[in-house]
């Protein structure tokens, strides 16, 4: 199977920090170079993550490269060239994955991220796309998954353990629930959302649905092994674990017993997910409001910023 790939292609870049507004959509970009252990990706669909928006106002550029940057980690696309080394993938696989590796022993921020026509990334971050998913659903997953996934392997969480979740709605939140449920075997699952998000939390195996706007889940007589902040760090969440038991925080500093945690790209780690995927135990969950369209990204990332997203923002499609 042979592909033709455009010399020139559309990209999101931004060329400088600020705002939605530093983002441009461009029509003349190269096609980013393949090196011998990655593939080049046509992607079809890609999701949007907090982490893009603070890696665009400078959060990061202590760690990141300058601009210019193409936004975007999550990605799903068909594999349309491989490097020397690829042995795993061939041209015309359908794949996903987080495409910025961040190891335990090196940080490797790509300046070429997902959203764009084409991309270039490690095989080793990949997985093929679960067979019931659409490339939608599939590249909403990958950060938030293995941000779930990890974070709870990470706090020792294991088979008859309870967890509360706050911000179970969110991109991360939702999939923390049912990893905890479907993939760890959680004894008892507790989630925090606002009031219209209730019956969500309860569809994806939430055990006690909690609305942080008349409630406050501190108070709660019953105390946790571990509590999943997917929001903001603070110091209400300590207020509900057990003696012994640990708190996970994605953003920000962490009070003791929390830990600030972060996530890595493996593909290994979707791969192992890839059968509770594909069995409908773990279902993505996409923000209604979407899919934005390639040339809305701008409108994505407003949207996103809100901090009112249910589930993932996904772009599609970006190469129909």
């Amino acid at each position: 199977m042979s592909f033709s790939i455009p010399s020139k292609m559309k990209a999101w870049i931004y060329y400088e920090y600020g705002g939605v507004e530093v983002l441009k959509f461009e029509s003349e970009v190269a096609e980013p170079e393949v090196k011998d252990d990655q593939v080049l990706i046509k992607v079809v669909a890609a999701a949007i993550n907090p982490s893009d928006c603070k890696r665009r106002l400078g959060q990061f550029k202590d760690i990141y490269p300058p601009p210019p940057t193409v936004p975007g980690y999550d990605v799903g696309g068909v594999v349309v060239k491989v490097g020397s080394q690829v042995k795993g993938l061939k041209e015309g696989d359908e794949v996903y994955g987080d495409i910025n590796e961040r190891s335990r022993v090196h940080e490797r921020p790509k300046q070429f991220g997902a959203l764009a026509e084409y991309t270039a990334v490690e095989e080793r971050l990949l997985a093929l796309k679960p067979k019931n998913l659409d490339f939608a659903q599939a590249a909403s997953l990958p950060v938030a998954i293995l941000t779930a996934y990890e974070g709870l392997e990470s706090a020792g969480f294991s088979a008859g353990k309870s967890v509360l979740v706050l911000g179970g709605a969110g991109g991360v939140g939702s999939l923390v629930i049912q990893i905890a449920k479907q993939v760890f075997g959680a004894s008892k699952v507790a989630a925090t959302s606002s009031t219209g998000k209730l019956e969500l939390l309860k569809s994806l195996g939430a055990d006690l649905a909690i609305d942080y706007t008349k409630e406050n889940f501190e108070d709660l007589p019953e105390k946790f092994d571990v509590v999943y902040d997917a929001v903001e760090p603070g110091d209400r969440a300590v207020k509900a674990v057990k003696e012994g038991g640990s708190v996970v925080v994605i953003s920000g500093a962490a009070t003791p017993p929390g830990f600030f945690f972060r996530v890595y790209s493996d593909g290994e780690i979707l791969k192992k997910l890839n059968p509770f995927l594909e069995s409908g135990k773990v279902k993505p969950v996409l923000d209604p409001k979407g899919p934005y369209p390639f040339n809305k990204v701008n409108e994505a990332f407003r949207y996103l910023e809100t901090n009112r997203a249910t589930g993932k923002v996904v772009i599609f499609p970006i190469n129909p």
